[in-house]
């Protein structure tokens, strides 16, 4: 029985790594590691039988397949990894809300990403995580027409804003900002509300914001999504942040196909982000890493971290970069603007 355990889940491992070939062996990438360590599990006991030497081999394909992640999580490492700067104690010193200042002047700016949940049970933790850590950016997901009212007491500290309903009135996205949007520009949508990207000006650097929510991998038609949003993708600026729900782990061709359309750079992700929301905390190690943060130009990720559960089941995620001070626009062309969207005949502004 543990050899016959042993072949189905390395079958399901191999497929995982064809998921370029269709969607439904993309699916089995996103158990990548939890399959790897069944199949090491099931192995073990065999290696004291006549299966041994297959037993070795699953192992060796277990513990292989397990690195193939490893890029793609924040995990310690034994060997140098290139990064742009390193945190130092002291430099997060201030007030909630102040910028954190790297060596040479360097502002740091920070994105609240958060999958708000559709019917969340305790949104004042959702407002309660805002008001503490005051970021510069929130992208959320999951903004069913409950929180357009809940969203509508950040108005002041985050006057600008755009909205983009779901069809089904649940899966929306919004983007929000105590920083203005570039003079000159939109905030817009994509045609079912499943993204929403602002230009917005962080002292004088026009940074493109995304957030998105994709919906589930195969059998649902998240592969399909991934296609119809292809332009919104590749109309992102030079400089860009995107922040989402990717329902796909990093290592998968899902996510790797999103970062090839927008030329972007998918952030490691600091671990399990999403868990049944039936399942207890403690097992959050076994969820998966689906909220996940991209990057071109002149973004540099200092780091993404995971903050306390909100009442969704997904962690929220506070992501701090800089910006290449050499791609900054002359001060003078430092101006504010305000933006309203017009979708499905309201007004979102």
């Amino acid at each position: 029985m543990a050899f016959v355990a042993m072949l189905v889940f390395s079958v399901a491992l191999v497929a995982g790594f064809f998921g370029t070939l269709h969607p439904a062996f993309d699916s089995f990438a996103h158990f990548r590691v939890h399959l790897a360590v069944l199949m090491a599990l099931c192995a073990l006991p065999l290696l004291a039988t006549s299966f041994r030497l297959q037993a070795a081999t699953a192992l060796l394909f277990a513990v292989a397949a397990f690195a193939t992640t490893s890029n793609a999580l924040s995990v310690p490492r034994l060997w140098p990894v290139q990064a742009a700067y390193e945190v130092e104690a002291g430099d997060q010193a201030g007030h909630p809300g102040d910028q954190a200042v790297y060596p040479g002047d360097q502002a740091v700016y920070r994105l609240l990403q958060m999958n708000l949940r559709f019917n969340n049970p305790t949104p004042e933790k959702v407002l309660s995580l805002i008001d503490r850590t005051q970021p510069d950016v929130i992208t959320l997901d999951e903004v069913s027409d409950m929180w357009e009212a809940k969203l509508g007491h950040l108005a002041s500290a985050y006057p600008y804003r755009i909205l983009c309903p779901y069809p089904n009135g649940v899966f929306g996205v919004a983007l929000l900002s105590r920083r203005p949007f570039a003079a000159g520009t939109q905030p817009r949508c994509d045609g079912r509300g499943a993204m929403a990207i602002a230009t917005v000006d962080f002292g004088g650097t026009d940074v493109d914001v995304a957030a998105m929510h994709l919906i589930w991998p195969w059998p649902r038609n998240q592969s399909r999504q991934i296609g119809g949003l292809s332009g919104e993708f590749a109309s992102l600026g030079e400089t860009s942040i995107m922040a989402c729900d990717c329902n796909a782990v990093p290592w998968s061709a899902a996510v790797r196909r999103v970062a090839g359309l927008g030329k972007l750079t998918v952030a490691p992700s600091p671990g399990p982000t999403w868990l049944p929301i039936k399942l207890p905390e403690f097992l959050r190690f076994a969820g998966l890493p689906i909220d996940l943060v991209f990057s071109k130009g002149a973004v540099l990720i200092h780091s993404v971290s995971r903050l306390d559960n909100t009442g969704s089941d997904h962690l929220p995620l506070m992501v701090e970069f800089s910006l290449r001070q050499e791609q900054k626009k002359p001060v003078d062309d430092h101006e504010t603007a305000t933006a309203s969207v017009r979708q499905n005949g309201r007004t979102r502004g």
